[in-house]
């Protein structure tokens, strides 16, 4: 099984990265887990859309392959990042050529305060839609940043926050077998 996962913050020391670190390394034996690159992405332009860019063309390409596509967002100003959103904007053209319609996708996501990214993460899920894919709706995972244990090295080592990540991706990787 093939999960493509996109990190929405270019920092990089994200604490949004550490927590696409830990889901990677948490995942289930024999679950292939691929960064879908958006740092790369030029802004979306309608005028390139029948032309696309390398990167973005890349991109569409892995959300096409892969079998589910989680988006791990930081939340800016009650919001999904812009790199999120420009990603989507690439993925969805030209109109009704959708790689993610039917397709399993969750979202996740990591903030320095106790609302782990909710906000964000709804918005997203509501702009997601729009595509038609099969969205996981439990259990949802809005880490708190300032209960994780990020450390300097950015790993996050505490053992309840671990254990929360641990079920998400779980769970999401049975929700991608169930809904293939």
């Amino acid at each position: 099984m093939k999960i493509a996962y996109v990190v929405g913050s270019l920092s990089k020391e994200s604490i949004n990265r550490a927590l696409a670190e830990a889901i990677v390394e948490l995942a289930p034996e024999g679950v292939e887990m691929v960064e879908g690159e958006i740092a790369d992405l030029p802004l979306f332009n309608r005028d390139n859309e029948n032309d696309f860019p390398e990167p973005a063309r890349k991109f569409k390409d892995l959300m096409y392959e892969a079998d589910g596509v989680l988006f791990i967002t930081p939340e800016h100003n009650r919001s999904y990042s812009a790199p999120i959103h420009n990603a989507i904007e690439w993925a969805s053209r030209p109109y009704g050529e959708w790689p993610l319609a039917g397709k399993p996708v969750a979202t996740a996501g990591q903030s320095p305060s106790g609302i782990g990214a909710a906000v964000g993460q709804a918005q997203l899920r509501q702009s997601l839609l729009f595509f038609g894919p099969k969205l996981m709706s439990q259990p949802e995972a809005y880490i708190d940043g300032t209960k994780t244990g990020v450390l300097e090295d950015g790993k996050i080592t505490n053992e309840d926050s671990r254990a929360v990540i641990k079920q998400f991706i779980e769970a999401f990787v049975q929700f991608v077998a169930d809904n293939k």
